[in-house]
């Protein structure tokens, strides 16, 4: 029970430390952090760390695979939680993804945003959809290549996607690298953002899902309105699926 006892003060003291770490440094670029959304990752946490969160007043949480998500959500009925699926999904777990999560941060492929449509719509849910952009041209790594992106959003428009909202752009940031370009990938970002909503009329085409454990300070500075923060809150990872 003691450990239990630490690891709820820990998990709230890691909170109120990275919101005020936010609003310091919205304050200083923006003036506000209101528009900016803290997304406590709980892959790899059990479902007690997510209970500690939820009671020091964290209400967004993201999961990185339906296998995982889909033994904890239902632990969690009627709180007014926001669950976000950020990891790469493919096409035959779409079915989880209505009902569940409200928000998707990993869109890379049409024949996904079909699947979802149809099951969104089967179930009467509505998705937010963000598209994942390989910012750092990771052949590794998943995601729209920021070229691509305008074709990518044209195709989108054409198709008939009911129950689907188009809401911004996600993306990683590049890895043991100096502030500075990490900070021009999510300028790149939030400039490709901008484009698109001008170019195709898109006003709600608002949000920049970037930033996590390491580096939500730059993403903050070059204007995200999403960050993913896991090991920061949580801790290291500790939980079998």
């Amino acid at each position: 029970m003691q450990d239990m006892n630490q690891s709820v003060d820990a998990i709230a003291s890691n909170l109120f430390r990275i919101r005020q770490s936010i609003s310091e440094v919205a304050r200083a670029c923006t003036g506000s952090s209101d528009a900016i959304r803290l997304i406590a990752v709980s892959k790899g946490h059990n479902p007690s760390a997510i209970a500690a969160a939820i009671a020091a007043g964290q209400r967004d949480f993201g999961e990185n695979t339906s296998q995982e998500a889909m033994k904890k959500i239902p632990r969690f009925p009627n709180q007014g939680l926001e669950w976000h699926f950020i990891g790469h999904l493919q096409t035959n777990k779409a079915k989880f993804i209505p009902g569940n999560f409200l928000w998707l941060h990993s869109l890379d492929n049409l024949d996904l945003a079909r699947k979802l449509s149809r099951r969104a719509q089967e179930s009467s849910a509505n998705i937010n959809i963000l598209i994942e952009v390989n910012v750092v041209r990771d052949p590794r790594k998943h995601g729209i290549a920021p070229h691509a992106l305008p074709d990518f959003i044209e195709s989108y428009l054409q198709e008939t996607l009911p129950a689907l909202s188009l809401r911004g752009l996600m993306t990683i940031g590049p890895q043991n690298v100096a502030e500075k370009e990490i900070r021009e990938c999510f300028a790149m970002l939030r400039e490709l953002r901008d484009e698109c909503r001008t170019r195709y009329a898109l006003p709600g085409f608002s949000e920049l899902s970037m930033g996590m454990s390491g580096d939500y300070v730059a993403a903050i500075k070059e204007g995200a309105t999403m960050l993913r923060v896991g090991t920061a809150i949580f801790g290291e990872r500790n939980y079998s699926r």
